[in-house]
């Protein structure tokens, strides 16, 4: 569960719609550029925290099923009725095989919530979950914000010395290091890989943003720049 968010803070006085709606679309960019080549051609996932993004942008109907959980059961719900999900429940990370099955998805996908279990506990419990409802070969897949990032290493020291919430609005944006993902991802039986999403941030002027994408294509594949990604992408596959 995520801390309440202050829109009144720092950077959200300071940011335009505009821009952050940049960064976002070329974050779905990204994901469909690096998991593309990756992805079955169809399936089924599960979008654990899926808010109003759950990856439609990476699992399109009618080739894969995608099913969503939030803790707010109204989200899910809703999704269901417009079509954007094909199912959803209402549950809890390290919870969910109350819900569903052991080996019952080729894809679990974390977007952006990851981090905000981090501030509540340790993520091992989380991938082991995962682990257990892939199937053979599936796929666990985190999008997450780095800690080795500058912008990364930044937000994590107002964390540390209380300014979380003032700074950018909640206490809970915790940022990860790629080597606890990496290792947590080994530790579950998974087999890991990771990205740099892109090294761009949503605050940054658009004309930057747009700078920084090149360095994205040219360096986020590699393993020792992967890791000082602004933002992380992580896939860890399960063994056949």
């Amino acid at each position: 569960m995520s801390e309440e968010y202050d829109p009144d803070n720092f950077f959200d006085r300071r940011s335009d719609e505009q821009t952050l709606e940049l960064h976002y679309a070329h974050m779905h960019d990204r994901e469909r550029e690096l998991l593309g080549p990756r992805l079955p051609v169809g399936g089924t996932a599960l979008s654990v925290g899926c808010g109003w993004d759950p990856g439609r942008h990476l699992f399109p109907k009618p080739n894969w099923s995608l099913t969503g959980v939030e803790l707010d059961p109204s989200w899910p719900t809703a999704m269901v009725a417009d079509g954007t999900l094909d199912a959803g429940f209402a549950a809890r990370a390290g919870e969910l095989e109350r819900h569903v099955s052991a080996g019952s998805f080729d894809v679990v996908y974390y977007r952006l919530v990851l981090h905000h279990i981090a501030y509540q506990g340790p993520l091992a419990p989380v991938f082991g979950e995962a682990a257990r409802l892939l199937r053979p070969g599936g796929m666990l897949i985190a999008v997450e914000p780095g800690a080795w990032h500058p912008v990364g290493a930044a937000l994590a020291l107002a964390n540390t010395v209380g300014l979380g919430t003032a700074v950018h609005g909640t206490p809970d944006d915790v940022p990860l290091s790629p080597g606890e993902l990496v290792s947590v991802a080994r530790a579950a039986g998974l087999t890991p890989a990771l990205h740099a999403l892109t090294y761009s941030w949503r605050r940054m002027p658009q004309a930057v943003q747009r700078a920084l994408w090149p360095v994205d294509r040219a360096l986020g594949a590699r393993r020792r720049t992967a890791m000082l990604g602004h933002t992380l992408l992580l896939v860890a596959r399960r063994p056949l």
